[in-house]
């Protein structure tokens, strides 16, 4: 027999610490939280729908059965965090300000995301559809983008990406002169800034 699924609607959620099963089961719709933390979830069933998440911690939360419709993350802890088994169905997440170092977002469409000020040290985009994401300012120091198709993606003010576009689809993907190094390192070549 199917738990039937609680709804909460419009509320505001304040420093509260989270336990594994707490919000199991529960469907947020246009919800905001602030200062709280989900490192412990084990997340069953978990729709959030409109929601904004500020300042909030989600370093190693299981989150894989867990449902992100036009989510915005703002200042977030995010690591180590597997977002590649989360719900698809109308997948969007947008992340400003937020630690993503070593999270996954294997094989997920994350077409028109934002990370805007993000360090995403280590973090898997094997095959992920990233077609016209914006990095803006981003730290993506050993981020794996292999099979990843990056049309049309924006790199230009980020930093520290090694790209093969041997592997990597970048068709009319945009990139700051001064960072170009990054798409050349298997070739073991030295650019040369005079």
């Amino acid at each position: 027999m199917k738990k039937e699924s609680e709804y909460f609607p419009d509320k505001q959620y304040e420093n509260i610490t989270y336990g594994k099963d707490d919000l199991n089961f529960k469907d947020f719709e246009c919800c905001t939280f602030t200062g709280c933390n989900f490192s412990d979830c084990v997340f069953l069933a978990v729709t959030f729908i409109d929601c904004v998440f500020n300042d909030c911690i989600f370093n190693e939360a299981k989150i894989n059965y867990v449902a992100f419709r036009t989510v915005s993350f703002n200042r977030c802890e995010i690591r180590e965090v597997n977002f590649a088994m989360c719900d698809k169905l109308i997948f969007e997440v947008h992340f400003y300000d937020c630690i993503l170092d070593f999270s996954k977002f294997y094989t997920l469409k994350l077409k028109g995301t934002t990370f805007i000020n993000c360090s995403l040290i280590a973090v898997d985009f094997m095959a992920t559809d990233l077609t016209s994401v914006h990095f803006d300012n981003c730290d993506l120091y050993r981020s794996e983008f292999d099979k990843a198709i990056a049309n049309k993606a924006d790199y230009k003010t980020s930093y520290n990406y090694t790209i093969d576009p041997s592997k990597t689809k970048l068709k009319k993907a945009v990139f700051a002169l001064k960072e170009v190094k990054g798409l050349l390192f298997k070739h073991d070549v030295i650019v040369s800034e005079l």
